[in-house]
């Protein structure tokens, strides 16, 4: 197997769209305006490439790669995946490979010196809307035509308004985004389901009900100092359970604060401002008075967090799918056989059964290319082989599976089932082989992040976290309002006021939850956040979405 490490690649931008050698009337032209001949670009593309074919590069053809490196499953040169790739589809990579730890900030920094790679997996729209403007990052919405899967699944799945909703002032997006099906929620809080039995309690429909059941825990276990505690504190308090939460209470939070601002059905307005933030902070600050809630779940670290609940000092925590399989066997390590842990579905909130539009959106991390791509002479195989790979039934299948009769076996209705060596997320506890550690398929950066059809997302979790997956697909999910396309001065501006009012909401929001300022100051507050500029923000925000407000 051959692969190869890189250092840099030059970036110049090029544009091109259409399917035949010359390009269509809707993309981009030469430096002169004119359509740009794609005749010099057709090394190693099929003729007949669409949906459903599968692809095979005619001539070897080596792809720069920028390679998310996970310590959880470090690169290596001789995995399945690689193999497969160059054996099956005529592929190996220039490996540009960056840790996981410094990630967001090298893969700006090679981005915007113009040294990234060819292919730029991983990322996410935001990730590089403020490094479009300097030409490194293809748009590759001029180039649609050459993604046949993409496109139709876009179609199949109704998409086509989320997607237009990436496009910049330019009229053009920069990132392709994997793809779901349906949403796929997967955060919420887990419960110790024995004990919640043994006091007579089922799952907690709302988070009344919630806070309810805790006194009652609390209660039957007076061993323990707080019945529930959080993690994921990172740039901000419980930011998973937060963003969980969210929709519940009309608003977001937590890691789907995004952008700052809340859709309210005919503007956006400020979310740390809003009514709906307020109502889900004063929650959890009540849950901290009444003694319910752990302090110290606001700033802990996720170590110190597991280890509360799994040695019973806590009978709830922040939760998601995979997480409950650690926290079962952190019982079992110390052991506790008895301990049943239970990943319950999203409690619903004062403003209804919803899901944040974050939360309920049908994208995924996604893919971006370097402006140098479009120069390559192999340009036009390069965007068959990533809409194969990231978006036909066949590449997605690849990519998380891997190749039937080596890491998997299906049956003759379509099941899959792990090899008998090969374990992946406790599916085949026997197997001593991991599917993405050992061969490298499962990962992010050829599976972006796993998008994918509903069978392939359901194919690989348990009987219970597909029955958790059902219910929250019967929540609503909040309306995402339009667009928000700023040029690049409104951009500039916007940035550096966000950037500043996020800070003051999360410091205050710490602050609020853990009862170091009262809720009676939440008007003093939100004052500060005027006087920090957060009704131009958020006048910049409805002009560049186009809405006016009085």
């Amino acid at each position: 197997m051959r692969i190869t490490r890189r250092k840099a690649v030059a970036a110049t931008a090029v544009a091109a769209l259409g399917l035949t050698l010359t390009a269509c009337s809707s993309g981009s032209g030469d430096d002169d305006g004119g359509p740009v001949d794609m005749a010099d670009k057709m090394v190693g593309a099929m003729e007949d490439y669409g949906v459903g074919t599968s692809f095979k590069a005619t001539e070897p053809i080596e792809l720069g790669l920028m390679y998310r490196d996970h310590p959880n499953y470090p690169l290596q040169d001789d995995w399945s995946i690689l193999e497969h790739l160059e054996e099956d589809r005529n592929v190996t990579f220039d490996i540009q490979s960056v840790p996981l730890s410094d990630w967001q900030q090298k893969r700006s920094l090679l981005i915007s010196s113009g040294d990234a790679a060819d292919l730029i997996p991983s990322t996410y729209a935001a990730d590089v809307e403020t490094l479009t403007s300097g030409g490194a990052v293809l748009p590759i919405s001029d180039y649609l035509d050459y993604l046949p899967n993409f496109m139709d699944k876009v179609e199949k799945w109704g998409l086509q308004e989320e997607l237009d909703r990436l496009r910049q002032a330019d009229g053009k997006f920069y990132v392709l985004p994997g793809l779901h099906e349906n949403p796929k929620p997967s955060y919420s809080v887990a419960i110790r389901g024995d004990w919640w039995e043994d006091a007579g309690l089922e799952d907690p429909k709302t988070w009344e009900e919630f806070a309810d059941q805790l006194e009652v825990i609390k209660e039957e276990h007076p061993e323990i100092d707080y019945p529930y505690t959080e993690r994921w504190s990172i740039n901000g308090p419980m930011e998973a359970t937060l963003q969980a939460a969210a929709g519940g209470f009309g608003t977001e939070a937590g890691w789907g604060f995004g952008d700052g601002v809340v859709w309210n059905g005919s503007e956006y307005e400020y979310t740390g401002a809003s009514a709906g933030y307020k109502d889900l902070i004063a929650y959890f600050a009540d849950l901290v008075e009444r003694g319910l809630l752990d302090p110290e779940g606001i700033t802990q670290d996720d170590d110190s967090a597991k280890a509360k609940f799994t040695t019973g000092k806590a009978a709830a925590i922040g939760s998601n799918d995979q997480e409950a399989v650690v926290y079962r066997t952190g019982f079992e390590e110390a052991g506790n056989k008895d301990a049943e842990v239970k990943h319950i579905v999203v409690p619903a909130g004062p403003a209804g059964n919803i899901m944040d539009a974050t939360t309920g959106g049908q994208f995924e991390s996604g893919i971006a290319l370097s402006s140098s791509a479009a120069e390559r002479d192999d340009f036009v195989a390069l965007l068959q082989f990533v809409d194969w790979l990231y978006y036909s039934d066949e590449g997605l299948e690849f990519a998380k599976w891997g190749v039937e009769g080596e890491t998997y076996t299906k049956d003759a209705d379509g099941t899959r089932t792990l090899a008998e060596d090969v374990d992946w997320g406790g599916l085949n506890p026997d197997g001593t082989k991991q599917l993405n550690t050992d061969f490298g398929y499962y990962n992010g950066v050829w599976s972006l992040a796993h998008g994918s059809t509903e069978d392939l997302v359901k194919s690989t979790l348990s009987p219970e976290v597909q029955d958790f997956l059902d219910e929250m697909n019967q929540k609503e999910v909040a309306e995402n309002g339009p667009g928000i396309a700023m040029d690049e001065m409104q951009r500039e501006e916007a940035s550096l006021l966000q950037t500043n009012l996020q800070d003051m909401v999360m410091t205050a929001s710490s602050q609020f939850i853990l009862g170091e300022r009262p809720m009676d100051e939440w008007d003093a507050y939100v004052a500060e956040l005027e006087a920090a500029g957060m009704p131009t923000y958020v006048a910049t925000v409805n002009e560049a979405a186009g809405v006016t407000t009085e």
